[in-house]
């Protein structure tokens, strides 16, 4: 693409797409992310490459198309520490119940949450 004169690109917004969007972008591109919801009724046949291109650009061209807005390096790390912290509180929380549960079994009753 760095060859390529400065043209339009639209791709499927999903996991890297916002990294090659913005090295598109500093290529002189202008690029335009689509939510896979939002091409999947343009595809024709088989899930393939090239049907998936081809849904791409279809959806990308109508002129009532929403695009996903490109993510900043910045947005991309915030992002990621959320779902990080998430993720954490999550496992924390079955490990909690997991030995309740375990503790249970042996006649010991804890009380709620995880101070007990």
């Amino acid at each position: 693409m760095r060859r390529q004169p400065a043209c339009r690109v639209f791709m499927e917004a999903c996991g890297g797409s916002h990294y090659w969007a913005r090295q598109l972008q500093a290529l002189g591109h202008t690029v335009a992310l689509i939510s896979p919801q939002f091409v999947t009724p343009f595809r024709k046949g088989h899930k393939t490459d090239a049907n998936d291109a081809l849904a791409i650009v279809e959806a990308g061209l109508r002129p009532d198309m929403r695009f996903v807005p490109l993510k900043s390096v910045e947005q991309q790390d915030i992002q990621s520490l959320h779902r990080i912290r998430e993720r954490y509180i999550h496992q924390r929380t079955q490990l909690i119940n997991q030995v309740h549960g375990l503790l249970q079994e042996y006649g010991v009753i804890s009380g709620r949450g995880r101070k007990r």
